[in-house]
């Protein structure tokens, strides 16, 4: 085989192998990029192009590529592409940007640094369209973190963002009281109406629990009737009192279903957060469930405050 027809062989396997490559980068929505650093002129391939809904007609502008990114992520980039040339090497991140045509996306970004007599002259790397990804991430979060009956936070995730004793000495700094709560007598409607109305019950209640409290930092189904909210510390523990005492009626108005009045009685146990710094999450949360057991007790819809002395009696009609 001649010189001659060994290049034009080896220029169609190139060719075979860079249509390959970029077929294979389009089914995933991936694209290169590069950026020089001395111009910041920015070049792409068209799967980039597509990705940020930009014609491919002229090169795009990096300011207002970069404003296309959503915060923080917009910040983030930045502080990581400064690291990156600084030290001459690269990074990866997820970012999320919305699109000229409102769309929102979420892209994955890796770069790295050429580099010539000891300082970087370009970024260069891929981006990637993970936005189903993300979705569907998201997705198996919410199953994993929600309860599937109310979708309420569940009991893992109430754990791990309020009882984890793992998150430091601040992890109440931004808790400033929690409530639990325990439906009445509902072993009752089970055995009386059937587990599926006892569940349209629970549901209704995380509904009630939801809307009542939309100020919450938390509002989750930590058991089978028991349920659980944590208020910000930005709320007094006057004002954290006073609401939920003034959704005590709505909460526990009986549920019409099929014609019949169900009951939705329960009992309530609140606990404020001023101890010094360091107490742990599980002493505030004895505190409300020994006075959710004393509400109990009182056998009628009733909230019983675990109240500090230095905490008025709040005064009721």
């Amino acid at each position: 085989m001649n010189a001659h027809i060994e290049r034009t062989v080896s220029a169609d396997r190139q060719g075979c192998r860079d249509s390959l490559l970029a077929d294979a980068a389009a089914l995933v929505g991936m694209g290169a990029w590069s950026c020089d650093l001395a111009s910041e002129r920015l070049e792409w391939t068209d799967a980039v192009f597509d990705l940020f809904g930009l014609s491919n007609e002229r090169h795009p502008d990096r300011r207002a590529v970069i404003e296309l990114y959503r915060e923080p992520h917009r910040e983030a980039l930045e502080r990581l592409r400064s690291q990156a040339i600084q030290s001459r090497s690269g990074f990866a991140m997820d970012a999320q940007i919305r699109r000229p045509d409102n769309e929102l996306r979420w892209i994955r970004i890796t770069a790295r640094t050429a580099v010539e007599n000891g300082r970087s002259v370009r970024l260069f790397g891929m981006k990637q369209d993970i936005t189903a990804e993300k979705a569907e991430w998201d997705r198996l979060r919410r199953l994993a973190e929600n309860d599937t009956l109310t979708g309420l936070a569940n009991r893992a995730r109430f754990h791990a963002e309020f009882l984890d004793l793992t998150r430091g000495d601040d992890a109440l700094r931004h808790v400033g009281a929690l409530v639990l709560f325990d439906l009445n007598a509902f072993k009752a409607v089970n055995d009386r109406w059937g587990h599926a109305t006892g569940d349209l019950c629970l549901a209704r209640f995380a509904e009630r629990l939801a809307d009542a409290f939309p100020q919450a930092r938390l509002v989750a189904r930590i058991g089978g009737d028991e349920f659980a909210i944590v208020l910000p510390a930005t709320m007094s523990p006057c004002a954290s009192e006073a609401l939920v005492r003034k959704h005590t009626a709505k909460l526990a108005a009986p549920i019409r279903h099929l014609g019949r009045s169900l009951p939705l009685g329960f009992s309530a146990g609140m606990a404020f957060n001023l101890s010094p710094p360091g107490t742990a999450p599980d002493e505030l949360f004895a505190a409300a469930d020994t006075a959710l057991y004393r509400a109990k007790r009182a056998g009628r819809p009733a909230l019983c405050v675990s109240r500090h002395p230095s905490i008025p009696e709040l005064r009721r009609a």
